[in-house]
């Protein structure tokens, strides 16, 4: 018997029945078991005890959560990383990197006893395992995965500027078939239990409700406590690096690395050095060279703003950082006003998300196609694995076509997503407000009008906001929460959470035409039509900008959005604020290719790029007729492109925040990413330039003023902050975290 004490904290509970000792991870409070310091160091008392007690012959080790784990909880490598840097500034850095080494190795140390303790032990894997998680399952000696469809099993640390430290690169290349081991590291993705096995990091799946019993029966029948790679001879599945298979998996893997991440993720990169240079030694040195890269990766700069604003900014926004406090709405109703391809987005995850809606259109036919529509949707995630199949009929389930008004009446949410038309509008805000109940929110989707304006045809001012949902739906992750002058505070709580519901991040934003993330991507566009017009090469531009970080080239993404939609906002922006506010450059290259080519996108199937049915997009090899012939491209710097494609964005953020359009620097960072992909390893628009220097990029922003006109021109803050030596996260420092 043992002594331990179990801090409650951690959540572990511990059984011994028949000599197997039963490990249960529940930690209090929480929603998913994560690891903390206070876990790790429970964890590894818990392998050293276990390890000696006689009564113990084996360990099962699973969650009393409907998950298995989370991974880790990133806030401690932050922590961890401003003792680095603290060091750092003391001027000892060498002692610096001895305490960052030994600390963020600590797992990987745990995980190496828990492998070579003698006594075996079997991970149940009764629910979705990340990061950390599935580490410690691939360091235990077997792995029994529950027969659910919904279970996924990763380690996306390369999503978040890292990589899987705590042995993952190791025992992956050693268990799993080469070139899809290393896909799995790469990319970050997730995989059924069944993928999971076939790759070999499962050993069995088995029915839910047999999984303990099964990994019991497991110990019983025999599980060898000493892994293959521990044994004489051992050969991992790729067999030799100096050798034919070794060669092809590596010239193929560095090609596909440069041209997926153009070399701006260290990460990836680690991951790569990290397996290649492990596969030459035996485990112990291979452990000891992943967690020196791991070290590394974790210093620099693309991973500390990775970190900040892919797992902490966004996890505290997602928690309700910017709801104010009033008590929580008790959504039950929502009501969605347009059933065509953006209304109906928001119906199937309002319905995802256990709500009722009520799906209006004018015509009920149409309502009712939509809802066929979202069908179709479910039937293919059911069809994929996805998804339930009763699952998806209790979601289609939940949705009730109208084409009557009334039917809102018992709605605590609206949201008009009607066509972008401010008499189309007016008309669905004033007969949604003749029905609502006093107590109801009524939301609108609009991207560009003001909500301000918006809200003078609406029955309670108060009760009126805007909610810019993302094309498609179902995938973007982004809200856009935008308050008018009068919306009040009971309106954004119910709208935030609304979105916590649904799954998705929100940021909130003051009024503006365009509001934030419209605003930046639409200079993004912008500055590629000049680009254009000044003679740059159209797949100069394209390539330029993925080397830049950006996703999606700016003509393909003009293309998603529509050309003749770019055409009425420059004809709207001309009306309202005179001729003055386009540049005469892009307004002729778009009016001409929508009023005298017919080119209006994606949509017809003729835009910057043609779109073939059934073959893949080429850009328009007739484009000079609008442009002129271009120049040389060996003429241009990349380099110019490059910093004009991020700096413009940079700069309309900035002014965002100058104007008060944003008041927090994470929403600025974390829209800028999930609503349309700004260069995620800059970590966001406002990180991007913390990360330059606010003097440097300003000397990049006069050199580019100087040269391409004054839509470079440094707006005052910039200069400030500058002069100061201040960085955005220092003056404009988030405030505490605050869970709803």
């Amino acid at each position: 018997m043992s002594d331990l004490q179990l801090p409650a904290a951690a959540g572990f509970s511990l059984t011994v029945e028949d000599s197997v000792a039963i490990l249960v991870w529940d930690m209090p409070g929480r929603s998913m078991n994560v690891f903390t310091l206070e876990v790790l160091e429970t964890l590894s008392a818990l392998v050293d005890d276990l390890a000696a007690r006689e009564d113990v012959t084996g360990v099962v080790v699973t969650s009393g959560k409907a998950a298995f784990s989370g991974g880790a909880d990133l806030t401690v490598l932050q922590t961890l990383l401003g003792g680095y840097h603290a060091l750092v500034a003391d001027g000892d850095a060498q002692q610096a990197n001895v305490r960052l080494l030994e600390e963020s190795s600590r797992m990987s140390r745990i995980y190496r006893r828990l492998e070579t303790c003698g006594k075996p032990w079997v991970c149940a894997l009764n629910g979705t395992s990340a990061g950390g998680a599935t580490e410690l399952a691939l360091a235990c000696h077997r792995r029994i995965a529950a027969d659910d469809d919904t279970l996924r099993i990763s380690l996306p640390e390369v999503k978040v500027g890292l990589f899987p430290g705590a042995g993952g690169t190791q025992r992956v290349m050693r268990m799993a078939e080469p070139q899809g081991g290393l896909q799995f590291l790469l990319q970050g993705r997730e995989l059924s239990p069944k993928q999971a096995k076939a790759l070999g990091l499962v050993d069995e799946i088995v029915p839910a409700d047999e999984l303990l019993a099964r990994a019991k029966a497991a110990l019983a029948e025999g599980v060898d406590p000493k892994k293959p790679w521990d044994r004489s001879g051992f050969k991992p599945p790729l067999g030799r690096i100096y050798s034919p298979q070794g060669m092809q998996l590596f010239s193929a893997a560095n090609a596909l690395y440069r041209r997926e991440t153009y070399d701006n993720y260290p990460a990836a990169r680690a991951i790569l050095q990290s397996v290649y240079e492990g596969l030459l030694l035996p485990i112990d040195q291979a452990l000891k060279v992943e967690s020196r890269w791991f070290a590394h990766v974790l210093t620099t700069r693309e991973a500390e703003a990775m970190i900040r604003s892919l797992f902490v900014s966004m996890q505290a926004l997602k928690k309700g950082a910017r709801r104010p406090d009033v008590a929580k709405s008790k959504l039950a109703t929502v009501g969605v006003v347009g059933a065509g391809f953006m209304g109906a987005g928001i119906a199937s995850v309002a319905a995802q998300a256990g709500l009722s809606v009520v799906l209006i259109d004018q015509d009920l036919a149409a309502a009712e196609g939509a809802k066929a529509k979202i069908g179709e949707g479910l039937a293919e995630r059911v069809k994929k694995g996805r998804m339930a199949k009763g699952e998806a009929e209790a979601v289609l389930a939940r949705i009730a076509p109208s084409a009557d008004m009334a039917a809102l009446a018992s709605a605590d949410l609206v949201v008009e997503a009607v066509f972008e038309d401010r008499g189309v509008k007016r008309q669905v805000i004033e007969a949604a407000g003749a029905v609502l109940s006093e107590t109801a929110v009524l939301a609108s989707n609009t991207s560009t009008l003001p909500i301000t304006s918006l809200a003078k045809d609406a029955a309670r001012a108060d009760r009126f906001i805007g909610l810019h949902f993302f094309s498609p739906v179902e995938r973007m992750m982004l809200v856009e929460v935008i308050v008018g002058e009068e919306t009040g505070p009971e309106a954004l709580a119910v709208a935030l959470d609304f979105v916590k519901a649904i799954r998705k991040t929100p940021i909130v934003v003051n009024d503006s035409r365009g509001f934030y993330v419209n605003r930046c991507v639409i200079r993004y566009l912008t500055e590629a039509h000049l680009m254009l017009m000044e003679g740059v090469p159209a797949p100069m531009i394209e390539n330029v900008a993925r080397m830049a970080g950006m996703p999606v080239g700016p003509l393909a993404l003009t293309d998603e959005v529509a050309i003749d939609l770019v055409h009425r906002i420059l004809k709207a922006a001309k009306a309202d604020l005179g001729a003055g506010a386009v540049d005469p450059a892009q307004d002729r290259l778009i009016t001409e290719m929508v009023e005298t080519h017919g080119r209006l996108g994606r949509k017809n199937g003729k835009g910057f790029y043609d779109y073939p049915p059934g073959g893949r997009k080429r850009l328009w090899p007739e484009l000079d007729r609008i442009t002129g012939r271009p120049e040389p491209a060996d003429g241009i710097s990349v380099g110019v492109l490059k910093a004009r494609l991020l700096a413009i964005q940079a700069l309309e953020a900035i002014r965002c925040l100058e104007e008060g359009v944003v008041t927090d620097v994470r929403e600025a960072d974390v829209g800028s990413i999930l609503g349309y992909g700004f260069a995620p390893f800059t970590g966001g628009t406002l990180s991007y330039v913390d990360g330059i220097g606010a003097a440097a990029f300003l000397a990049r922003c006069r050199e580019l003023e100087a040269v391409h006109g004054e839509r470079f021109a440094a707006p005052a803050l910039l200069v400030e902050i500058a002069a100061a030596g201040e960085t955005f996260y220092g003056r404009f420092a988030p405030p505490a975290d605050r869970a709803a």
